[in-house]
């Protein structure tokens, strides 16, 4: 059983994502949150396998409770968003979260990435990616922390896998510009991942865009 715990500060979201999340036979709600505080500490008692995180939360913000329950490696974090705060999204993304959802998603999108997140995968739409590298580079100039030594472990191949998910490209979309197969591109995303020790394709794809890969 996968537990749940759901931090949104709106009340009828919040019951809407409950009465979804509750539908499915194999997840279970752990616990609710209506502010980042709170998500922080239940997260602490409850130690759900995934917490569904809005970045605009009161008290404390999603970006800042994120990069707490991943620090302290309480549970996975899912974040909502509906792009209306691009700082935010960046923030949640070098804090940890493990995938990226709007809120607008579909029901089964959603358990479907509820699901994926717990099993240690993160999730993030190709066309998600796209958008929010559109704003990261439409954006004021970010100052980058990213050593370009992280870059050295990966095979050449790799590199180019990388430099095709900073632009945004779906696995299938980069099987056929370097002429590989799907699951062959799969695993050198999930390999590249693992050495560049990242949650997220987002998260490789915002390096790859600061690097200049």
């Amino acid at each position: 059983m996968i537990r749940v715990l759901v931090a949104e500060d709106q009340s009828a979201v919040r019951a809407g994502l409950v009465l979804i999340l509750g539908s499915a036979p194999d997840i279970e709600v752990a616990g609710e949150a209506a502010d980042g505080e709170r998500a922080v500490s239940l997260a602490r008692e409850l130690r759900p396998d995934v917490v569904l995180m809005d970045v605009q939360m009161p008290v404390l913000d999603g970006v800042t409770a994120t990069r707490r329950i991943v620090a302290e490696q309480l549970a996975d974090v899912l974040v909502l968003t509906t792009f209306d705060l691009d700082e935010y999204v960046f923030g949640a993304l070098r804090a940890g979260a493990a995938g990226f959802l709007l809120k607008n998603t579909e029901a089964r999108a959603l358990l479907d990435a509820v699901r994926t997140v717990a099993g240690g995968e993160g999730i993030v739409a190709p066309a998600v990616t796209r958008r929010l590298l559109a704003e990261f580079a439409a954006g004021p100039a970010r100052e980058t922390t990213a050593d370009p030594a992280v870059l050295e472990g990966l095979t050449r191949r790799e590199r180019e896998v990388l430099g095709c998910i900073g632009e945004g490209l779906s696995n299938a979309e980069i099987g056929d510009r370097l002429d590989m197969a799907e699951g062959t591109v799969k695993t050198h995303v999930s390999r590249l991942l693992a050495k560049l020790e990242l949650r997220s394709r987002v998260q490789a794809a915002v390096l790859a865009r600061e690097l200049g890969v």
